[in-house]
């Protein structure tokens, strides 16, 4: 039986409770398939190891939390403990790497006196953690939680390592030993730490709501990270239309419900760095969805404007933000099928969402677009859509708008947080998808609000208009670490493609480093429901081969399979939709030669249209040749990335 996440049904069962001596002072959980191991004592503190295959991962780490200044988890008596059985297949709304999962664990229920309880989950991808409260106030204050990651080696973290808490979280994943990460270097979600024998260990979180996200910590010298929390803030001020900053902040993290379940400490555990990829451990922990009718929610690709600058030639009009520009874009929209674009900043004057700028006549332009078939997606400061949520999004429905992109937000405390739940709420009611930058943090709710299409939160192309930063070592990096929370907003698509020496950061003129290959290996390698074509409408017309690829690629997937994937160094994924199967490849700066087993493929013969670097690629990273062959699941194909490069197939029928 498949069920959707509106409507949950269990398989074969009910989950199995089975009482447990509440004098224990000890408890072993285990994952379903028993690989994944947990060992937790309530002997003075709550502490818990973490094992696979009997190897420990995690030692001695310990958990409590700070209400009203009273700590629970220390000094603790143990009334009551269960433990139960769950496993069922959900059918998600949005499909990000298969049409169904299996949402399958054990849980231990700790109920301990004064009024809380703590819950440990073991899955196949990983376990995690929870408070849950029953206080007796009806709101409380939370002045900090600990939740310390202890390894037993000085292993290699991959630690995204942030500024301050105000950040739009787009950092690099750089490995460094535990400990040589200082207590005062925070870092963003998520740490992936190389645990020895080709393991990794994920620390995240999920189902965050009325409550700050979680960042980490160094403990240097221990073998350590450690919970750390955006204070809740007190005075803020307004700088700019984007620009609001936290001035004085309480000496608590958050005010909330007495009773209540907190959010979940998540450790995704994956035997092999392909794994990674496929696991999806925050998925499952997420709330299920809020939304009882889903049927309008359509992921899809977008032409976007900002990236290429809305740079279009060969018209009689001067482009720029203006209504002539943007039926261009919408004309390259309906001739390739591709169901949205976005208006980024400048269509409105800033600081009033109500005011459009005189160069654009919404009225003519959501009408054209109607007629064509394509749908507009509107950019907003969030700070300005706050102020006017209802009557801008009021507005937008009238006109017929299909989403919006949020931005710059650059925070995650209490307030954020829950500013990101009445966003999505709040469009949903008048059917409109949302696409969060300015923050990771809504990565992790997706299933609770599959309006919720697409999030940034992400060292994307972005910035290759300004800097070195975006560079092929640095994409093979994120299927691995930010990609384990969600879809991410990379944005590619850049038809100007550069190699090491060529490369230079234009804003008005956008290049991006790698080949054309490793650009449309991004497509199916990076998970994001609303896919950007982020270079302009002329460039992409030039290119009807490269088309043929980009036109038809979808941005949902009913099946993932990893091929082969190194950290930071490479990898080759293939997914399917309907009967059709993509493949990617990217590598960093090295060049490559690399199989494809098509193993993954049905009874049957397959054409394939593939695009592989070039000869010259190494020299002119535009350079690429496109191959129809045959293929059936008895294949096996060498393939060659070109530094910086890649390599994607269509295979269908």
């Amino acid at each position: 039986m498949i069920v959707s996440d509106k409507a949950l049904v269990l398989l074969a069962a009910l989950p199995l409770w089975a009482s447990m001596a509440p004098a224990q002072s000890s408890y072993d959980l285990r994952s379903p398939d028993k690989r994944i191991e947990i060992r937790i004592r309530t002997a003075g503190q709550i502490q818990y190891d973490v094992l696979l295959n009997g190897r420990a991962l995690l030692e001695q780490s310990m958990l409590s939390l700070d209400i009203e200044h009273k700590k629970l988890g220390l000094q603790l008596k143990v009334t009551d403990s269960n433990q139960r059985s769950y496993d069922q297949v959900i059918q998600p709304v949005v499909r990000q790497k298969f049409a169904r999962i299996r949402e399958n664990y054990n849980e231990l229920h700790i109920t301990l006196d004064g009024g809380y309880a703590v819950i440990f989950r073991a899955y196949n991808e990983g376990v995690a953690y929870r408070f849950e409260t029953s206080m007796p106030q009806k709101q409380v204050k939370v002045y900090g939680e600990e939740a310390d990651f202890r390894f037993p080696n000085n292993f290699i973290v991959y630690y995204p390592q942030e500024d301050s808490f105000y950040s739009h979280n787009e950092r690099k994943y750089l490995p460094q030993r535990l400990n040589e990460i200082a207590p005062d270097f925070i870092a963003s979600l998520p740490a992936v730490v190389d645990v020895g024998q080709g393991a990794k260990v994920a620390i995240a979180e999920s189902d965050v709501e009325d409550y700050p996200g979680l960042w980490l910590r160094g403990a240097a010298p221990h073998f350590e990270l450690a919970a750390a929390f955006p204070p809740y803030p007190l005075k803020e001020t307004q700088t700019s239309d984007r620009d609001y900053k936290v001035l004085e902040h309480a000496d608590y993290i958050a005010v909330t419900s007495g009773t209540r379940a907190f959010p979940w400490r998540v450790i995704g555990i994956a035997e092999k760095d392909a794994d990674l990829l496929t696991n999806q451990i925050v998925y499952l922990l997420e709330k299920p969805s809020q939304l009882q009718d889903t049927s309008w929610i359509k992921p899809g690709k977008v032409a976007w404007d900002w990236w290429n600058d809305w740079n279009i030639d060969g018209v009689d009009f001067h482009a720029g933000i203006n209504t002539k520009t943007y039926q261009y874009y919408i004309d390259f929209a309906a001739k390739y099928a591709i169901p949205y674009i976005i208006l980024d900043e400048g269509w409105y004057k800033l600081g009033n969402l109500l005011e459009v700028v005189p160069e654009i006549n919404m009225e003519e332009l959501t009408a054209y677009a109607k007629q064509k078939n394509v749908g507009l997606i509107l950019w907003a400061s969030w700070k300005t859509l706050d102020d006017q949520m209802t009557p801008a999004l009021d507005q937008f429905e009238k006109w017929g708008i299909k989403g919006i992109k949020v931005d710059f937000m650059q925070r995650s405390d209490q307030l954020m947080m829950n500013y990101y739940h009445k966003v999505c709420r709040e469009a949903a009611k008048r059917h409109m998808l949302v696409d969060f930058h300015g923050d990771q943090k809504p990565a992790s709710m997706t299933r609770t609000w599959p309006n919720l299409v697409n999030t940034e939160g992400v060292r994307g192309m972005e910035w290759s208009k300004w800097s070195w930063e975006s560079e092929p070592k640095h994409n093979v990096s994120l299927p691995f670490t930010r990609m384990f929370l969600g879809p991410l907003d990379f944005t590619p698509g850049a038809m100007r493609n550069a190699t090491k020496n060529t490369f230079a950061p234009i804003n008005h003129q956008p290049m991006a480093m790698g080949t054309r290959c490793h650009q449309l290996a991004m497509y199916v390698v990076y998970e994001a429901p609303l896919q950007m074509l982020s270079d302009s409408p002329s460039n992409y017309l030039r290119e009807p081969e490269i088309m043929d690829f980009l036109g038809p690629v979808p941005t949902q997937w009913d099946e993932t399979r990893v091929l082969d994937a190194r950290i930071s160094d490479y990898v080759l994924v293939a997914r399917r939709n309907g009967n059709d199967w993509y493949v990617g490849a990217m590598t960093d700066w090295t060049a490559r030669d690399l199989e494809v087993n098509f193993s993954f493929l049905p009874d049957g013969n397959f054409t394939m249209d593939a695009y592989q670097d070039g000869v010259n690629a190494d020299r002119n990273a535009s350079d690429y040749r496109k191959t129809t062959t045959q293929v059936n699941k008895t294949t096996k194909l060498k393939i060659y990335l070109a530094p910086g490069g890649g390599w994607a197939a269509r295979i269908h029928p």
